[in-house]
């Protein structure tokens, strides 16, 4: 399956910005299954690019700055992906993160009470540690329903379990956070997905990845109920969002912004 992107990041600035730098990770990883058929293209209004590296995580980064008093940033990323199916396994783990890292807690993605009773509820009656990482996933969903507004990039697993709803960040933090404390290295993943019921949307996804022995990693998008198919495009993984954020910086000035994405994703 080919699928084509048509991403737009718009920042409106409120006031003047002195001095501002955006980190962002768009480029699709090239791996067996997923291949870039077109240059994948990253463009910048009111701001420049300064450089493109490889970060730990084997991430494509671009680094930009953002204009002296420009009144608005836009970010336009597009390309064209080929993939197959490969129904969520990723396969041995490489890169230059040793495995044992992805069982190191984050700030956000750190096992409290609330956590742990999440894993002891799903018991031990399973043929397989696979078998277990879906039904915590499906756990997860049926704990935090899906429901946009109430968490933030800033939410951590335990603020996020103790509320009444979440968004594919929380589902995916939780799981990583979940599957760490039962001892399987996990990481997060964003990256982009082609819809059935649309075209346009307003926001990249986000799902996690777990490492099992003799199989190695393995994608679970909690917040769908199922592992990634040929529809689903892997741009960054990391330890949590801020490893594998689409756009992530600091500004100087007093200006407030007003943030407004567009997205399609089509065969």
């Amino acid at each position: 399956m080919r699928l084509t992107v048509d991403h737009s990041t718009h920042y409106h600035f409120d006031g003047h910005v002195a001095y501002a730098l955006q980190q962002l990770r768009l480029t699709p990883k090239e791996r067996p299954g997923q291949q870039v058929i077109h240059d994948w293209t990253v463009e910048v209004e009111g701001g420049s690019r300064q450089l493109h590296y490889t970060d730990h995580h084997g991430n494509g980064v671009d680094l930009v700055s953002v204009d002296s008093g420009a009144p608005e940033l836009v970010i336009h990323c597009t390309g064209e992906v080929e993939l197959v199916t490969w129904d969520g396994v990723i396969g041995a783990h490489r890169g230059a993160m040793p495995l044992w890292t992805f069982l190191r807690p984050t700030p956000l993605t750190r096992a409290g009470r609330q956590v742990r009773s999440l894993a002891a509820n799903l018991g031990r009656d399973f043929a397989s540690d696979i078998e277990r990482a879906h039904a915590l996933s499906a756990l997860i969903l049926d704990r935090l329903p899906w429901r946009a507004g109430i968490t933030d990039a800033d939410t951590t697993v335990e603020q996020a379990l103790a509320g009444e709803g979440g968004v594919c960040q929380d589902h995916a933090h939780i799981f990583v956070a979940a599957m760490r404390h039962l001892g399987h290295p996990a990481r997060y993943v964003s990256g982009y997905l082609m819809m059935n019921d649309r075209t346009q949307q307003d926001a990249t996804h986000a799902w996690a990845e777990a490492h099992f022995d003799h199989i190695g990693w393995i994608g679970f998008d909690i917040s769908n109920g199922h592992s990634p198919d040929q529809r689903y495009i892997r741009v960054a993984t990391g330890l949590d969002y801020r490893d594998a954020a689409p756009v992530r910086g600091m500004r100087y000035g007093a200006a407030q912004e007003n943030l407004v994405v567009q997205l399609q994703v089509q065969q």
